[in-house]
């Protein structure tokens, strides 16, 4: 069985540093699903891992596109599985990084369209879950899908109410509208997140900004001026640049709202990890320690056996 290790958590927040740490460790290379970084041209803006970052592991899907290219999520889904599928030739274990939620969605799980929760299915299945415990819910599961009951961790109970809200709602079995997406997703994910209090998140952010501008940020837009109409340039750290370009901000404000913006990125990356219940976190500043730990962990997660 091969492993991904894919590292997630907000902007700013210093996941390529733990990505490195971890292809070193592995001795394998890195996969970013950061779809802002995809493009050559907008390197500082989008924070893209220095040359010399880049010379500690090698990273696939940075900068590998021109903004004038138009690129689905689709179409990174499937790059993204075909370059696996080649770096698990080599490598039994590879990391996934980037702050792109669904992106990294499309690789983990497809992307094909199942339902968003339904209220009332949630609150039936939460009382049932309340009055009568998991083994109802898993009865009922049971019988309503019982190719996936025999895979589903059948003691969590959130994966049991997702799958039976689903079948409700689809009156198709779960494991069939997954199973489109999950043939060609042989491998064990390990999903790795960093943890900092929103100040601290804050602070770092306001002065990576900063240290954007310091890095050239004003002169990297500038030379993308022409195509601030593209999908790719609708984005924190250039649309408030344009902004200023076309008289209707000063600087000063252009660079508060990039900053402003960013946080409000950030708390919507954290409100979308907060509901994930796989993630393993470390925190931010991680010393020595704390990595081998870390490494402890994961490989109490690793799945050696070949099926």
């Amino acid at each position: 069985m091969k492993n991904l290790i894919s590292v997630v958590g907000p902007t700013g927040i210093g996941k390529t540093k733990l990505a490195i740490d971890l292809a070193n460790h592995f001795n394998t290379e890195i996969v970013s699903c950061d779809s802002r970084q995809f493009f050559k041209e907008m390197k500082i803006g989008t924070a893209a891992p220095s040359e010399e970052e880049l010379s500690e592991a090698t990273h696939h899907f940075i900068g590998n596109l021109s903004v004038k290219e138009y690129y689905s999520i689709g179409q990174y889904e499937e790059d993204a599985l075909k370059k696996l599928h080649e770096l698990f030739k080599n490598h039994d274990t590879v990391i996934l990084v980037g702050g792109s939620m669904m992106y990294e969605r499309a690789v983990i799980e497809g992307l094909n369209d199942l339902p968003e929760a339904d209220e009332n299915n949630q609150k039936k299945l939460q009382k049932i879950f309340d009055k009568e415990g998991i083994e109802k819910l898993q009865e009922i599961l049971k019988e309503l899908d019982p190719e996936y009951y025999a895979v589903v961790d059948f003691h969590n109970h959130r994966r049991l109410l997702r799958a039976i809200d689903v079948i409700w709602q689809t009156g198709k079995k779960y494991s069939e509208l997954i199973a489109v997406s999950q043939d060609s997703r042989d491998f064990n994910v390990i999903r790795i997140g960093i943890e900092a209090s929103r100040e601290e998140l804050y602070e770092r952010i306001n002065r990576r900004v900063d240290m954007m501008m310091e890095k050239g940020l004003l002169e990297e837009a500038k030379g993308l001026e022409e195509f601030k109409g593209l999908t790719a340039l609708n984005t924190v750290g250039y649309a408030e640049l344009f902004k200023y370009f076309g008289g209707e901000w000063d600087l000063d404000f252009a660079v508060s709202e990039i900053k402003k913006n960013s946080r409000r990125y950030a708390k919507r990356q954290l409100t979308w990890y907060r509901k994930a219940d796989d993630i393993h976190y470390l925190k931010l500043g991680y010393s020595q320690n704390d990595f081998d730990d870390l490494l402890q962990w994961i490989s109490g997660n690793i799945k050696n056996f070949n099926h």
